[in-house]
């Protein structure tokens, strides 16, 4: 920042340039200069800047003026009208410096007057525990997570109707963004809410991303199959661009930034010659004759890739109807087999499913030792055979994989903060996994 720019710390304020702590600007009586900094602040000033997630590169500053805030919000209402009519209830974990737990969560609570309590808790082993012991605690109206939080909550409310009640007991929806929900999880819930206050509680999703507020389109009474991310949020305009056999999603809205913080050259090529956004993510309609049935994810352009033979492989829509089918033993996928002569996998296993698979083996085997289990093995191979029976061509089948022992980690980069896998860095990262699966002699973790 410019030196003459104040900088305003907790603690250790620095002493090489003009700087506060905190507790002496909040003890300083306000005087006129706050009415007058007030306002200068408009709908373009900036409010923040929020890093990307990295999921498909280097995270990038991106600017987040008080237009694309406001604005998002308002669409939100305009989606669901429940927001305003009573004041939300939250309970949530999600990192405010990622625009789904900044933006979306934190300032639906702030514009619709309601309540937001911080979950300590983590959809990581060792730390879900804490969510699961908050939400006996607090019944939220709605509840917010990523796709992997509602997996491993599933075990705790399946069995225990106490948590089910609290959780239950006044929610209007849950909703989930970030990556691909499995379709055994939502079936599951459904199933748990009709049993637990007699009607199935809708599970919501929305489609978007740092850049664009973060919603750009979410789900409706007519587009929420599963699958479905919605149809465009009113004010959103979405251009369909065919893109390597794809529809490219391009989209423009009130709540899209204007750029990148001091890298103009990666704001120009994030716009078309129209100004439209790219985000670089294909979408389907779920069905051409009646486009209000909404839009299936059909996988970041930037994830495919070309087998040795010419044949594009369309990542995301493999990704997860693998996961579908072998539920609920794998979280998620990552796919290799660039410029190879087949695709293979890397699996991240549900190492407590699998456990079930492996009763036999003593209750303090960590995974590597689960994962070996024989029996594992074979339920393993038997998924990739059906999966692969009616996969049709190289593109839609796996050759070969590996369960990976040790999952994806957020502090290597390999998994984001809103609990998606960066396929990129897993695939850099594992290089030696992925030579493995094409190894002429396979070792005996690779499975075919």
């Amino acid at each position: 920042m410019p030196r003459d720019v104040e900088v305003v710390a907790r603690l250790n304020p620095p002493a090489s340039r003009p700087s506060a702590t905190l507790a002496s600007v909040l003890a300083k009586p306000a005087g006129p200069e706050v009415d007058a900094a007030k306002a200068k602040v408009g709908p373009d000033t900036i409010a923040k800047l929020l890093f990307t997630s990295g999921s498909t590169g280097t995270p990038k500053g991106v600017i987040n003026t008080h237009r694309m805030m406001t604005s998002n919000q308002a669409m939100l209402r305009g989606v669901n009208p429940s927001y305003g009519a009573e004041p939300p209830v939250l309970i949530d974990w999600l990192p405010w410096s990622h625009t789904f737990g900044g933006n979306n969560n934190f300032n639906l609570v702030l514009a619709n007057g309601g309540s937001y309590f911080i979950d300590d808790g983590r959809p990581l082993p060792g730390a879900i525990e804490a969510t699961v012991r908050n939400l006996r605690e607090i019944s939220p109206t709605v509840y917010y997570n990523v796709p992997r939080g509602f997996e491993m909550l599933l075990p705790f409310l399946q069995a225990d109707r106490e948590l089910r009640m609290s959780l239950f007991s006044r929610l209007q929806a849950f909703c989930y963004a970030g990556a691909a929900l499995s379709p055994y999880v939502r079936v599951e819930f459904e199933r748990l809410g009709l049993e637990t206050v007699g009607e199935v509680v809708p599970m919501l999703t929305s489609f978007g991303s740092t850049e664009t507020g973060p919603s750009a389109i979410s789900v409706t009474d007519r587009a929420r199959e599963p699958g479905v991310v919605g149809i465009p949020n009113p004010g959103v305009e979405v251009k369909l661009v065919l893109n390597a056999g794809k529809l490219e999603a391009r989209v423009k809205s009130p709540s899209i930034t204007p750029g990148y913080w001091r890298q103009p050259e990666l704001t120009e090529a994030a716009f078309d010659e129209e100004g439209y956004y790219l985000l670089g993510d294909a979408l389907r309609f779920a069905d051409e004759r009646d486009p209000e049935r909404g839009f299936i994810f059909d996988g970041r352009v930037a994830e495919d890739f070309k087998l040795a033979t010419g044949t594009w492989v369309s990542v995301g829509p493999l990704r997860a109807k693998f996961v579908a089918h072998c539920a609920p033993y794998v979280t998620d996928v990552v796919v290799a087999g660039h410029d190879r002569d087949d695709a293979a996998a890397l699996v991240i296993p549900n190492v407590m499913a699998c456990r079930e698979l492996a009763d036999a083996l003593d209750g303090e085997a960590g995974s590597p030792e689960i994962l070996a289990c024989e029996r594992v093995r074979t339920k393993f191979a038997r998924l990739l055979q059906t999966f692969n029976e009616t996969a049709g061509g190289s593109s839609g089948r796996f050759a070969r994989l590996i369960l990976i022992d040790n999952p994806p980690s957020l502090d290597t980069g390999e998994m984001t903060d809103k609990g998606s896998v960066n396929q990129r860095a897993v695939l850099t990262r594992r290089a030696a996994l992925v030579d493995e699966l094409y190894a002429p002699s396979p070792s005996r973790r690779v499975i075919s």
